[in-house]
Order: structure tokens, then C-alpha cells, then sequence
């Protein structure tokens, strides 16, 4: 038989992945090539275990169940404490978690996948779904499948352990010398033009992906402590209201590194709400004074006062960077993915290199949380920043994890280490500005 195409999206399967830890999903059931019946179900998944089985039906709903036992036709229900129906919209899967977990799974010839008396795919050896939500699981009909119970597709998939890559597909030394060695190199680090002496970086990102926490975590590495000067948190709407412009120092009352990092206002999805995009540009070309009070009501007009009108080049962003949250990534709102989009366009044109930062990986992959070190050994995350890559419009190499410190009280080595070289890429960063302005200064003198 061909290979079997599976009807869940990437995403789709990102997302039940993300509830069952490092894991990948591997198709063995598709009722519209082996048969809307009980038989050809357990010809394809008898003795197969843990399972995701999924229902789809012609209103669009997507919907099903998980189990770590395997299917059999003993007729006997099987106990199952991990067991969950869910349904799944928008990238956002509901889940509903077993109530007696005794009843979790029920073993039936003559049915696809029976979740206790509450869900039954391919009831009765036909195209169609049994539901109950008053029995051993409890659920909304109407939210999980819209009532609609004719099923066009029903698949089983066999959950599998995600293995970890042979080899990392980047290579990072985790020694406390090449720490030192980045340290050093950030703190001599001087940029191309005599009349600039800082970098300044634009951290740009949704609320609560780690704009501020970024800084913090730097200044951290710097100090040789955990410290919190910037405002983080977690909270639904943005703690940064106002414009800040952060000078990372060489310890305490140590002199200012050649880094200044800015952060802005959280961007949010909804209209009229978080960072306006207009802003941007004022931002973008030196325009907002240190201090100044975001109002998404009303983008920054010249008669605000520190208003730069005529900003010199060290008063001018040198890279953005863009902060991304790795557990949020499948469900980017389409209304964020226009606004970074629109910003994405605005920097392009005055010539300005981006990267992302993809923060909170550890948080995303049980692979990483273990080790910080496997990070580039997890396809999971290679797969994620390859998702990045599309939605922001940027290339693969231009995205670099990080992990920022959130409940620690100590510094972390391999933390450390991730989070200098993201500063590294924004100090080459920078140097590709001032060589794309060096040729477009020649280009205009040619022309003149």
C-alpha cells in the first residue's frame, strides 16, 4: 500500500505533541483508505501503544482522544488514568481529561476507537461518531464537534519518542573558556563608525514573549548574578509602556558596554491595542526619546516633547530583533503575523538587519528542558525555528535560541553561553548596517 498522507497539519501535530512531551506522530489508521470498519481498525492498531486517534467531519471540527493502552477486541473496558478526549481549533486544542479512569477505554470488534461510553469513531462499523458527554469523560458536544457526527475521516496514530538528533545541527562549545572568550569579545566590540559608540538593538515582540527578561538576563551574565532592573513578568497585556534604551554594564559600576538594548511596548494581535506599528518608524530612525509613554491610541507625533528631529546616526536603530516565544509559535494569531509583517517591511526598507530571538525553548521541549545542551540535537526545535522562518520572513540562520533566567537565583553556564552569542549575532548584526549604509552612501555619491 502507498504512504498514507496524513489529514493533521504540521502544526496540528505540533500542538497534540505538545501535551504528550518529545514525542512525534506516526500515521497507522486512515478510514478512508483501509475502511470505515471495526475489522480494518484493528488490523491496522491492535497491540500498538500510546495512540492519538483522531475524528474529522464535514462542519471542519477535529476532535478525538488519546490512550497509553492498546487496542485490543476483548470486549473488557481497560484502565487508563492518562487518557483525554480534546478537540482541536484554531492551532488551540481543548482538552478533556478522563473522569474514571477505570472505564477510560472500552475494547469493541465492531468499532473504531471507543473511549468509554463518551466518544466512539466509526461506530458500529459506519462512518460516524458516537457521543456522550455525560459519561466518563466531560465535554461540551457543541465546542468538541459541533453536533456533527457523520465523520469524512477518521486516523489513529502511534505516538512515538522523539529521537534526538545524531548530531547537533549547529556547534556550540559548553566550556567556561568560550563564556569568557564571548564575554571578551562583546566588551571590546567597537562599531565601524567613530561617532557611534554603542550598538543599539530594537528588541520587538508579542506580550510576555521575554523583551525585558532578555535584557535582564544579559545584565545578569554581565554582573555575575541573576538581576532584574527591566520590568518582566507575566501578565495579558504589556508591563513595558514606555520607550526604555537599556546600557548593559561590565559589573557593578563597571563602565557601559559597547550594547545599548531598546526595549518598546509588547505588540498584541487585537487593533488599536499593545505597540502601534506606526511607531515603529519613529523609533526605528531615532526619533523617541528615552522614557517616552507609549499611547497605542495615537502613534508619536513631532510636537511630543525630546522628540529628535534631527536624530544623528548613533540615535538610530542598528538591528532589530525580534522576540518570539517557542511555545506560541503554531498559534500565532494572524493579527500579530500582519503586524510583524508590516514592521518586517518598514525595517527592510531603511536597510536595517533582523534576527529573531526564540526564547523560552526550554519551556517548549521536554529535550531541552532536560539539557540546555541538546538544543541543536532537538528536531523538535529545528523544527519550530523552520516554522520561524516562514512566518517572520526571515532565514533560518538569522534565528538563535535563548533561554532567558525567570525563577533561577544562579547563573547557568550553558544559559550563559546561549545568551552571549545571541548578542554576538547582534553585534555582526550591526556590522552589516553600517556596511549596507557605507554602500548606499557610495551608491548616492556615485549617482550625484
Amino acid at each position: 500500500m502507498s504512504t498514507l498522507n496524513s489529514l493533521l497539519s504540521k502544526n496540528q501535530q505540533r500542538t497534540i505533541c505538545s501535551q504528550l512531551g518529545s514525542v512525534k506522530l506516526k500515521l497507522l489508521y486512515k478510514a478512508t483508505v483501509h475502511g470505515f470498519t471495526g475489522a480494518a481498525f484493528h488490523q491496522q492498531c491492535d497491540n500498538q501503544s500510546p495512540t492519538v486517534s483522531v475524528g474529522y467531519n464535514a462542519s471542519g471540527y477535529v476532535f478525538g482522544g488519546y490512550t497509553k493502552q492498546p487496542f485490543s477486541q476483548s470486549g473488557q473496558y481497560v484502565n487508563d488514568d492518562q487518557a483525554f478526549l480534546f478537540g482541536l481549533t484554531g492551532g488551540i486544542l481543548q482538552k478533556y481529561p478522563i473522569t474514571n479512569s477505570a472505564y477510560a477505554i472500552k475494547m469493541i470488534a465492531n468499532c473504531g476507537p471507543y473511549f468509554g461510553e463518551s466518544l466512539v469513531l466509526v461506530n458500529g462499523s459506519q462512518p460516524v461518531t458516537h457521543s456522550n458527554p455525560q459519561s466518563y469523560y466531560k465535554f461540551n458536544p457543541a465546542e468538541m464537534h459541533g453536533n456533527d457526527l457523520n465523520l469524512t475521516e477518521c486516523e489513529v496514530y502511534l505516538v512515538e519518542e522523539s529521537t534526538e538528533l545524531e548530531t547537533p545541527w549547529r556547534n556550540v562549545i559548553w566550556e567556561s573558556g568560550k563564556r569568557k572568550e564571548l564575554m571578551e569579545s562583546i566588551k571590546n566590540y567597537k562599531p565601524p563608525d567613530s561617532s557611534v559608540s554603542q550598538a543599539r538593538v530594537l528588541l520587538i515582540g508579542q506580550v510576555g514573549a521575554g523583551k525585558s527578561s532578555f535584557f535582564n538576563s544579559i545584565n545578569s551574565v554581565f554582573r555575575g548574578h541573576v538581576t532584574s532592573q527591566a520590568i518582566s513578568g507575566s501578565s495579558p497585556t504589556s508591563l513595558t509602556t514606555q520607550f526604555r534604551t537599556y546600557s548593559v554594564r561590565d559589573g557593578r559600576g563597571g563602565k557601559p558596554l559597547p550594547i545599548t538594548l531598546c526595549d518598546t511596548m509588547g505588540l498584541e494581535d487585537s487593533k488599536g491595542a499593545g505597540l502601534d506599528v506606526d511607531d515603529i518608524s519613529s523609533i526605528l530612525k531615532g526619533h523617541v526619546p528615552d522614557f517616552y509613554q507609549f499611547n497605542p491610541a495615537a502613534p508619536l507625533h513631532a510636537e511630543v516633547q525630546g522628540y529628535r528631529k534631527s536624530p544623528g546616526l548613533k540615535d538610530k536603530i542598528h538591528c532589530v530583533a525580534y522576540v518570539i516565544d517557542a511555545c506560541k509559535v503554531s498559534i500565532m494569531p494572524t493579527n500579530l503575523e500582519d503586524k510583524l509583517e508590516a514592521i518586517r517591511r518598514k525595517v527592510n526598507l531603511l536597510g536595517i538587519p533582523q534576527l529573531v530571538l526564540l526564547t523560552k525553548v526550554d519551556e517548549a521541549c521536554p529535550l531541552v528542558k532536560e539539557d540546555l545542551r541538546n538544543i541543536y540535537k532537538s528536531g523538535y526545535i529545528q523544527d519550530i525555528m523552520q516554522g520561524v522562518s516562514t512566518k517572520v520572513g526571515v532565514p533560518l540562520s538569522c534565528i538563535v535560541p535563548v533561554k532567558n533566567y525567570s525563577g533561577e537565583l544562579e547563573l547557568d553556564l550553558n544559559c550563559d553561553i546561549l545568551l552571549l552569542s545571541a548578542v554576538i549575532q547582534m553585534l555582526r548584526f550591526t556590522d552589516n548596517y553600517f556596511d549596507e549604509l557605507s554602500d548606499r552612501l557610495g551608491s548616492t555619491e556615485l549617482k550625484d
